[in-house]
């Protein structure tokens, strides 16, 4: 598995095991033994784990990873998994935010984990009206001086808000965002101005939620409802592409593509991912270690300039995602933000 150094001294796995998928709030089943499928993932060289204080149960069931792993392959191998968690205040929790809040949600997360300080937290702010999003990236600076928290990073801010918190003083690292094939946002602002300030992107969706594989190749549009919320999610994003008959075009080039490499669709479109500029991974959720073999690949994959310009043939067919990154989801009364739930925290408890 191919690494990169986020900032010196800080080296991550190029794919992440998303954690996502795990959580007791996802409608699909869960299957096997997930401590035993992620010290599988590690062995293999995918060291790097993403989850939330929002993704019900994940934290625990990472933390209870973290002890088996350092128990199976001892503390020298436990050091170079690295744990990228979130701090994501509930919506109606904004109003009344304060430092002992933003302290507590942090000292949850390093119980959960069963670490004294934790790798990466990444924080998020649902809505920019509400006063104080500043104002809790500078009491997570102040975690991380006082030793709770090793590097800093934010999910789903946009351009301009992001270059707040950076030229505020906040060392952000890196920034999670949704990025793929049909969505590019973030090739519209955000990687410029994550590469002039040292942020490295970390992308979630780079398959769609599944869309991009074989399962959907020829296969005609699905109707609501839809077997979950991530579906729906990346089926709208389908529709803003350009539909469903251009979606199935990318998807007969991305067959093609894989097909000469012994690949699939989904390696092959989360490899694409990584070749953009200011990229440092590629998030992978994953329900058990099922994919693991093609998850290793995608780091692996060389893609030709043929291969790559076939794609982007395709893609410059479709019609831009607009605004930029998060803006849609942001938007509480359109199509996008209406699916949204805003306050898992509350949900959890």
């Amino acid at each position: 598995m191919h690494r990169i150094e986020l900032a010196p001294g800080y080296e991550i796995s190029r794919v992440i095991r998303g954690g996502w998928q795990m959580s007791s709030g996802h409608s699909a089943a869960q299957s096997g033994d997930p401590v035993a499928d992620m010290v599988a993932c590690a062995d293999a060289g995918i060291t790097t784990f993403d989850c939330a204080d929002i993704y019900t149960g994940v934290e625990e069931m990472i933390g209870r990873f973290r002890k088996h792993y350092a128990d199976l392959r001892g503390t020298d191998a436990l050091k170079a998994v690295k744990i990228h968690t979130k701090c994501v205040p509930d919506l109606d929790l904004l109003p009344k935010l304060t430092k002992a809040t933003v302290a507590g949600i942090i000292e949850e997360s390093l119980r959960r984990l069963g670490q004294e300080r934790l790798d990466l937290v990444q924080f998020h702010w649902w809505d920019y009206a509400v006063p104080g999003w500043l104002d809790a990236a500078h009491w997570l600076g102040e975690l991380q001086r006082a030793g709770k928290i090793d590097r800093l990073g934010a999910t789903n801010f946009d351009t301009a808000h992001m270059r707040q918190i950076i030229e505020s003083g906040v060392p952000l690292v890196s920034m999670q965002v949704q990025y793929s094939l049909l969505d590019g946002r973030p090739a519209r602002h955000m990687a410029q101005a994550a590469a002039r300030h040292g942020v490295s992107l970390l992308c979630y969706g780079t398959v769609a939620g599944g869309f991009l594989s074989e399962r959907w190749l020829g296969g005609a549009e699905p109707v609501a409802p839809l077997e979950n919320r991530s579906l729906t999610k990346y089926k709208l994003i389908i529709d803003d592409f350009g539909g469903w008959d251009l979606f199935q075009a990318l998807l007969s080039r991305l067959d093609a593509v894989a097909r000469r490499h012994g690949s699939t669709i989904a390696t092959v479109a989360s490899a694409m991912m990584l070749q953009r500029p200011a990229v440092a991974a590629a998030i992978v959720g994953a329900r058990n270690r099922a994919h693991l073999a093609s998850n290793l690949a995608i780091a692996d994959l060389a893609l030709t300039a043929e291969d790559i310009a076939g794609i982007d043939a395709v893609l410059g067919q479709a019609s831009a995602i607009e605004g930029d990154v998060f803006d849609l989801e942001r938007d509480r009364h359109g199509r996008h933000g209406s699916i949204m739930k805003y306050n898992l925290n509350a949900g959890a408890a």
